[in-house]
């Protein structure tokens, strides 16, 4: 195929066009974009090289001169979506609160972009979003008192929370529009069953967790608070 490497690269050491000739007529940026649209309007298998040079109006081969591999587009991809973080010039000073507002940048860019959760891949990880986003990261944990290796892996403990709670979210929302019936029905139905079964007097303790809290959860809440059990692991001493 036109343009394929023989030998391992990054696409991002690779020039914007193989070879000489005139000035590229689009670039990476350009394409990222159009293979963005088609992912948040069809999801990530609707990502073709021929439907993304049919976005941009050029033949598919040609596109190959810009891009040598399906698995660079996704790069691109990823990379664009890492670029809608909007990370202040400094930190504020309080890590826990930059560490949050990071996690809900994160979640709000993962809901815009669904297609992301298939290529969360540390693969993509360095790629320039990226590591603008980690430089910042690490910045806003300049205040605490742990090696870098520590602090990496804080970062990816609140990304995996992050993409975990989404995946629950987007997957639960996937269902709901999938029913037959409205989601109260739904809904309606299981809290009775829920209710008779509870009431069996089988399962004592799941009658008291009900009793204590009968709902409804503030998912928000939870979101917050799995964030908040994340950071406070790395403020005490090993085994404690």
């Amino acid at each position: 195929m036109a343009g394929r490497p023989a030998e391992p690269e990054v696409i991002w050491a690779r020039p914007e066009r193989a070879g000489r000739g005139p000035r590229p007529a689009y670039s990476r940026a350009d394409i990222a974009a159009a293979a963005v649209r088609i992912a948040d309007a069809g999801g990530i298998d609707a990502v073709t090289m021929r439907q993304v040079a049919g976005e941009l109006g050029c033949g598919t081969m040609s596109l190959y001169n810009y891009v040598p591999r399906k698995e660079d587009l996704y790069e691109l991809m990823v990379d664009a979506a890492g670029a809608e973080y909007e990370l202040p010039e400094k930190p504020s000073g309080d890590w826990r609160a930059d560490m949050l507002a990071l996690a809900h940048q994160a979640r709000a860019i993962m809901h815009r972009h669904p297609w992301m959760l298939r290529l969360m891949s540390p693969v993509y990880g360095f790629s320039p979003s990226a590591m603008r986003y980690l430089e910042y990261s690490l910045s806003c944990l300049d205040g605490l008192d742990l090696p870098y290796g520590q602090k990496m892996e804080m970062v990816a403990m609140v990304n995996g929370v992050v993409t975990t709670y989404v995946a629950n979210e987007l997957s639960t929302a996937e269902r709901t529009r999938s029913l037959p019936w409205s989601e109260e029905r739904e809904q309606a139905v299981r809290i009775a069953y829920l209710g008779r079964e509870i009431s069996s007097g089988r399962y004592p303790r799941l009658a008291a967790a009900f009793t204590e809290d009968a709902g409804p959860i503030d998912l928000d809440a939870v979101f917050d608070r799995a964030l908040a059990r994340v950071l406070d692991s790395f403020t005490r001493p090993p085994g404690a």
